[in-house]
């Protein structure tokens, strides 16, 4: 076996042991013990392509099927995320993620949307076969003390959220990269606000509105479809749970500015967000093969810009091991019904497409769990200007009563 590709054999791991077989039929063994699992070359491209890039190589060869693994996926990734941060990049790899940032920035609006709609433009039939049932949460969800299944994780989030920003039946609200609507239709059962949900995802919103209706609930809730950057009005509370991952290197501040803009002076906000303690590329698997144009902001960064644009923080809570659980119940559940996924559309929905998204989903978990880790999900409660005594708790008590 050639030296470089032994040494990118060794960057997969170490902590279990595995097995290559070789287009050949050469079997090499890592390590000592029965194999947690099983990697087959099929063809020398694979070779080429571990070779030069590394875990990259690996997974894009087992995405074309030029390699198959037999065994444990989910072991497979953990030890290649563990030795994957103690690595440097491949400069293939650094020139990859550098092109996609120019290629697919979020700068433009037109670009904006049309990296949205690649991810979150796959269908409501869909996201709805794995994602919990009501809500269609496609966000970390908060696994509290008595939590068992991922409906209710979901909804003890909407609701930590709603009383973070003490949302009342009196308070309008914009819903900032709506999605399927969740958190408006729950809140609207149980507190009954005014919402404006934004979206940029023709598909999503075309879906919303038509439940929007069918719900009869036009009255309180509504969507705009534009983009995030989109200021239409000021509003007493603002919610966005899942977009700066969105903004882009360069339209971080734009967006943390647009957020400031929606609300009142005095006003309550919520940044659920995908952040890195420290400053780290985002990773270009999660770019290229699943969010084309996603930027993962560090929490530092996040703040400066918040202050920046007026915006006092008021709490930080940290969900990263609530999205490990997350991952867990959209991956087994998307094992689940992969086949009548696959029956929606053989053509999109193919073999390719599974292996991509169950590395994304069993990938990711093992991410947020990992202990060494510096990617997290943080929750930033803030307001328009400084709160007093009088207008806003002194403790965090009101969150959990």
């Amino acid at each position: 076996m050639q030296q470089a590709m032994r040494a990118a054999l060794e960057s997969l791991g170490g902590d279990e042991p595995f097995a290559v077989v070789m287009p050949d039929g050469t079997r090499h063994d890592v390590g000592t013990g029965s194999p947690a699992f099983t990697i087959r070359f099929l063809n020398s491209r694979a070779l080429r392509a571990v070779a030069l890039r590394g875990y990259i190589g690996f997974l894009a060869a087992y995405f074309d099927g030029d390699m198959e693994l037999d065994g444990d996926l989910r072991t497979a990734l953990k030890m290649a995320l563990r030795r994957q941060s103690k690595g440097k990049p491949r400069l293939l790899n650094v020139l990859d993620n550098r092109r996609h940032e120019r290629t697919r920035s979020n700068a433009s609006w037109a670009m904006a949307k049309q990296n949205a709609r690649e991810h979150y433009g796959l269908g409501t039939d869909f996201y709805r076969l794995w994602l919990d049932d009501p809500y269609m949460m496609y966000t970390c969800a908060y696994w509290r003390e008595g939590v068992t299944t991922v409906e209710e994780a979901q909804v003890a989030k909407i609701d930590h959220v709603a009383r973070k920003i003490q949302l009342k039946p009196t308070d309008t609200y914009v819903d900032v990269g709506c999605g399927f609507g969740g958190f408006m239709f729950r809140t609207h059962e149980t507190i009954g606000a005014t919402g404006v949900g934004l979206n940029n995802t023709t598909a999503q919103v075309d879906w919303l509105r038509d439940e929007i209706a069918r719900r009869g609930v036009g009255d309180r809730l509504s969507v705009r479809e534009a983009d995030f950057r989109d200021v239409d009005r000021e509003y007493d509370k603002v919610v966005s749970i899942g977009v700066l991952e969105h903004a882009g290197r360069d339209q971080l501040d734009e967006v943390v500015a647009a957020h400031a803009k929606f609300l009142k002076p005095g006003g309550l906000g919520m940044l659920h967000f995908i952040g890195h303690v420290g400053h780290f590329e985002t990773e270009l698997f999660i770019r290229k093969w699943v969010f084309p144009g996603g930027w993962i902001p560090s929490l530092a960064d996040v703040i400066v810009a918040m202050e920046k644009h007026g915006l006092e923080v008021l709490d930080i809570e940290n969900f990263r091991r609530n999205y490990a659980l997350t991952l867990d119940a959209w991956a087994e559940r998307f094992d689940a019904r992969w086949e009548t996924i696959h029956a929606l559309d053989p053509r999109r929905f193919d073999e390719r497409f599974r292996r991509i998204w169950r590395v994304y989903l069993l990938g990711c978990a093992e991410m947020f769990r990992s202990p060494a880790g510096y990617t997290h999900l943080f929750q930033i409660l803030f307001s328009k200007g400084n709160v007093t005594r009088e207008n806003f708790p002194v403790s965090r008590a009101y969150m959990y009563a």
